[in-house]
């Protein structure tokens, strides 16, 4: 009796754990072609996998999946993000925050630093080097009357019907990805390499995808003379970023060229004071080359240094 128990034990976990095992693994299948391993936070990941989920509804149920979607706002609108569907002429078709969206053509809306919102999704969603089309921007929370800083994703999708749109998700008050600036930087790197000095414009440009948030793109020289400067839009003083030095006493700019001279680009953390507690933090620095002429110019962006819990 006591060997029958014991079997039948063993058989049950089995069954538990084989079932368990399926569900996972098929839960993992979905999101096989998803590759989310360049994000450090949780939210980040979990937004791109919300998105993507809704993207796949509609590729396979086309125009009356948006049914669905409407009957099932709550879903699609939780505390941390909320869907959007939009056609390629701006036109919003589905928001499950705020409905009085609906139907409305956003094509010349800015945000209140002048971004072209729906332009620079349909820009992003061009863009190799930004596989998840990232936007920066500030919007409204539903049901709030203030703007707050908001970054999200879209997928392109064409439907059964042959219809083109995108949909996509936000989170307010997001973590700063090493991913945002990486894409920034690389994809200036290569405007600067495709279009020269007169590149230097638009990536300055304050309501260009360069920029977002405390995020600035800049571009200095081999001597540390700047051609975009991190902190103003004048050049009424030079400031030779390889004699800048952190709170630590370290020179990250002058470091980071030492390791330039054998690589493309590379990553170094520096310690700066934390702008709303003056206690210090941890900052990272992206720098890359781009060549003009025979001329290098290097190209950068500072963001917070990820933080656990991830």
């Amino acid at each position: 009796m006591g060997i029958f128990k014991e079997c039948r034990f063993v058989f049950i976990f089995s069954a538990v754990f084989l079932i368990k095992s399926i569900i996972i693994s098929g839960c993992q299948s979905k999101y096989e072609d998803l590759d989310l391993s360049m994000y450090q936070y949780r939210d980040t990941k979990n937004l791109v996998k919300f998105v993507y989920d809704a993207s796949l509804i509609l590729k396979k149920d086309g125009i009356k999946s948006l049914a669905y979607f409407l009957n099932n706002r709550d879903k699609f609108n939780t505390t941390d993000y909320y869907l959007y569907i939009y056609d390629m002429k701006g036109t919003n078709i589905y928001h499950a925050g705020m409905k009085q969206l609906e139907g409305k053509n956003l094509w010349d809306v800015t945000d209140k630093n002048g971004k072209h919102l729906i332009k620079q999704v349909l820009d992003a969603l061009e863009d190799r080097n930004n596989p998840h089309a990232w936007v920066h921007y500030s919007w409204w929370e539903p049901g709030k009357f203030y703007p707050v800083p908001k970054s999200s994703c879209h997928f392109k999708v064409e439907t059964p019907e042959g219809k083109k749109l995108f949909v996509g998700g936000g989170i307010n008050y997001p973590h700063e990805e090493q991913e945002f600036i990486r894409i920034i930087v690389d994809n200036a790197a290569h405007l600067i390499e495709y279009k020269g000095y007169e590149s230097l414009s638009e990536i300055s440009d304050p309501t260009s995808k360069y920029n977002y948030r405390d995020v600035r793109i800049f571009a200095f020289q081999p001597d540390g003379g700047m051609l975009i400067s991190p902190a103003i839009n004048s050049s009424f003083t030079q400031t030779n970023l390889l004699e800048c030095s952190d709170e630590a006493g370290h020179k990250p700019f002058a470091a980071a060229l030492k390791e330039l001279e054998s690589v493309d680009r590379v990553w170094k953390v520096f310690i700066a004071k934390n702008r709303y507690q003056k206690r210090l933090t941890k900052k990272c620095l992206y720098i890359r080359k781009a060549i003009v002429k025979e001329n290098v110019i290097f190209v950068a962006a500072i963001t917070d240094l990820p933080e656990p819990p991830y």
